[in-house]
Order: C-alpha cells, then sequence, then structure tokens
C-alpha cells in the first residue's frame, strides 16, 4: 500500500515562507502526476499545484509564489510557498496518481497564516 506522508506545515506570519513536503513510501517513478491540493474550512478542496512529467500547473491565486518540485532521491513532492497570505491558510494535501488511474492522499498538513 502506497503512503503519501505530508510535513512542513505550521503557524507563520502574513509574508512569511514555508516548505511543504510529501514524501512516498515507494519511488515516485510510478506516478504519472504528483500534486498539492487545500481545503480551507467551509471550501471544496482545491489544486493548488501539480507535476505531470514536466509540465506544472499552478492555481491562479498561487502562481509567482508558490513552486512545485520533485526530489527524485528522497521520493518527494515539495511546495515551497513564499509570500504567504491569510488566504492561504487551509490544510494541505499531497496526491498521486498512476497511469492505472490508482489515487493517493496523504493526510494533510495545516498551515496557517495569521499575525
Amino acid at each position: 500500500q502506497v503512503q503519501l506522508v505530508e510535513s512542513g506545515g505550521e503557524l507563520v506570519q502574513p509574508g512569511g515562507s514555508l516548505r511543504l513536503s510529501c514524501a512516498a513510501s515507494t519511488s515516485i517513478f510510478v506516478f504519472d502526476t504528483m500534486g498539492w491540493y487545500r481545503q480551507a474550512p467551509g471550501k471544496q478542496r482545491e489544486l493548488v499545484a501539480a507535476l505531470n512529467g514536466d509540465e506544472t500547473t499552478y492555481l491562479d491565486s498561487v502562481k509567482g509564489r508558490f513552486t512545485i518540485s520533485r526530489d527524485n532521491a528522497k521520493n518527494a513532492v515539495d511546495l515551497q510557498m513564499n509570500s504567504l497570505k491569510p488566504d492561504d491558510t487551509a490544510v494541505y494535501y499531497c496526491n498521486a496518481c498512476t497511469s492505472g488511474y490508482a489515487e493517493y492522499w496523504g493526510q494533510g498538513t495545516q498551515v496557517t497564516v495569521s499575525s
């Protein structure tokens, strides 16, 4: 059973930075797509950033501030978040999908942006 474990979420002041990491229990080469979603209280889960091969996709509101990257040596996908805003407050989830349409989720990590 594939497991995804997120880390890095914490309380940060507006304008600050955080780096989230998602460690997979298997080689990330088995995944076609890996990404980060987030869900704020009372809102639907939304895609923040995704990697499909060399292609990246970003939510409009995070473009220029967030960067998704793959660390093959660590079997991880990271999300560097800069210039954080209170609206970025949410639980962030790692997601991974295979070509066989298997989908996996992490347990989530809380990011709170507040002064």
